[in-house]
């Protein structure tokens, strides 16, 4: 091996070498050993003589990267410059100013402030349009780049060159500081003394937030809790089990898991007392609900302590570990597979593949096992949670997403905003029949083009009619048909009214009263809240399904 250039080497090769030297030279050793070699050796080739000069931390990163795609989704290097994507996933904190913020054209908007943080108290409302930051134009910049240069440490400042609707330009000052994205972003008595609880994360945070959450509603007299587990895609194991705690006994096995390395075996138990014994329960899921929150809702089913309704979750098992690497770097493994308390694996069978967007596919059911709750209910694995209750999502028109991706909602609320600074609470504001007429006519301006499925599945019809040659016999019928099935925009304005009102106000809401207002709005309409509610305080109903 030649070592004339070995500082230039990626990291990886001889980092791997060490690992595999010391861990697998009673099995694999000699296999291990000559790859390493060969990729020291192709890349001291490329050192060599490849036309252009190499860049060797990149070019590291990239092997890293496609090595461990190999593997999983979830097992992944963090690069020294990538740490504090790390950070954030597990503490839920960042350095930076407390503000989402989304690409409009050709700039990047703020799509929402967080409350009390120092975005919000320096004047930043949504629908800014971000020109500058510290002198640098942001023009054509993307969502990271100008993520990147809001970011920073705490106390530090920077300056962010805006242009507000019907303000101008204008100058903010904003000191950076430590932002902590709430794993509870709201949480309240709703309905009928049922309390409700939204977690987000499961960060270092969660079991005290939805603690704190508990103890307060039930001094408001909460007989009933709706859990809401939606779109969380999970995070530390140790708070999922902290949280199942508060509903269960002392000493109960809440998650066991399983590895290739022994020590990766290990059973987790509840080491309290239960703050909310006995508390009817009910937990929300969707396709986005993930790893620990699947853990949350998968025990206390199989424990027959709550009624989970929504959709199928996402199916994710496994467990993993991070390990510090040198210079900076860490990386995140997957140890071992988790099992629920019926002995259960929610795992896929099939990985969701992140960039192509697909979802995971449900294998047989000729090779899914039936497990038991503690009543006797009958359970499945290998397909993520099902619901006990299922309620399937419903899929918004083609005009109302249009509405929504063309950010036509996101601006008609930066000007309604503008024009007027209060409104009445998050649950009960409407929009007039006046204003939505309004909403119609800005939206008539633009020249939406949008198909139905009525005519996509009429053009495929006459695509084959022309290949058997008929085509010209329904020629007359097919274009009559054709201009009934088009869609015209003012006439589905109008019959999509009401879906198209729940997103236009609730993105009116956040303007006034943020993401609390987001959800608080949410609940008049959401059919997955509105039966968690109806199944909480009907108690025969709710202690029917957990006997079942």
């Amino acid at each position: 091996m030649h070592y004339k250039n070995f500082l230039l080497k990626p990291l990886f090769f001889s980092a791997l070498l060490l690992i595999s030297l010391g861990t697998k030279a009673q099995s694999n050793g000699f296999e291990v050993i000559k790859s390493l070699e060969l990729m020291d050796q192709i890349y001291e080739n490329l050192e060599l003589y490849f036309v252009d000069e190499l860049q060797p931390g990149k070019l590291s990163k990239v092997a890293i990267d496609a090595m461990l795609k190999e593997l999983d989704p979830y097992t992944v290097y963090y690069h020294e410059s990538n740490i504090e994507d790390y950070r954030l996933m597990t503490t839920g904190q960042y350095g930076g100013i407390g503000a989402l913020i989304k690409k409009v054209d050709d700039y990047i908007v703020i799509s929402e402030p967080y409350e009390s943080n120092p975005a919000q108290k320096s004047g930043l409302m949504a629908g800014d349009k971000i020109l500058e930051i510290d002198g640098k134009t942001m023009f054509k910049k993307t969502t990271d780049q100008v993520s990147d240069a809001l970011k920073g440490p705490k106390g530090t400042v920077v300056k962010v060159l805006i242009e507000r609707l019907n303000e101008g330009k204008k100058t903010i000052e904003i000191t950076r500081d430590e932002i902590k994205i709430p794993d509870v972003p709201y949480y309240g008595i709703i309905k009928d003394k049922v309390g409700y609880i939204s977690l987000n994360s499961f960060t270092q945070t969660a079991a005290e937030e939805v603690k704190k959450g508990i103890k307060e509603m039930q001094k408001n007299g909460m007989n009933q809790l709706i859990l809401d587990l939606r779109g969380n895609g999970g995070g530390l194991l140790i708070e999922a089990v902290k949280i199942v705690n508060f509903f269960v006994p002392k000493d109960q096995v809440v998650v066991f898991t399983k590895g290739r390395v022994k020590e990766e075996n290990y059973v987790y138990k509840t080491m309290e007392e239960p703050i909310a014994l006995g508390l009817p329960l009910i937990i929300l899921i969707d396709e986005g609900s993930a790893s620990a929150s699947e853990i949350v809702a998968g025990s206390l089913q199989d424990l027959d302590k709550a009624v989970i309704i929504g959709e199928q979750s996402y199916g994710k098992g496994l467990v993993q570990r991070t390990y510090d690497l040198k210079y900076g770097s860490k990386v995140k493994i997957t140890i071992a597979k988790y099992y629920t308390p019926s002995g259960r694996c929610v795992q896929r069978l099939e990985y969701y593949d992140k960039e192509t967007g697909a979802k995971p596919k449900d294998i047989p059911d000729s090779l899914l096992r039936k497990f038991k709750t503690k009543n006797g209910r009958e359970v499945i694995d290998g397909r993520g949670i099902d619901p006990d209750i299922a309620i399937e999502k419903e899929e918004l028109s083609r005009l109302s997403a249009l509405l929504f991706t063309k950010n036509l909602l996101f601006n008609y609320a930066t000007e309604y905003h503008a024009g007027k600074k209060e409104i009445v609470g998050a649950d009960d504001f409407r929009l007039t029949e006046e204003e939505y007429t309004s909403f119609k006519n800005y939206v008539l301006k633009e020249k939406l083009n949008y198909t139905s499925l009525a005519e996509e599945a009429l053009k495929k019809m006459k695509e084959a009619a022309e290949k058997e040659g008929v085509f010209e016999e329904i020629k007359m019928e097919y274009e009559k048909t054709l201009e009934k099935v088009s869609p015209n925009q003012a006439l589905d304005l109008e019959n999509k009214k009401k879906e198209i009102l729940e997103l236009l106000e609730n993105e009116i809401v956040s303007r006034y009263y943020f993401q609390k207002g987001r959800t608080i709005n949410s609940f008049q309409h959401d059919p997955v809240v509105i039966k968690a509610i109806e199944t909480a305080i009907n108690k025969v109903s709710y202690d029917a399904i957990l006997k079942n």
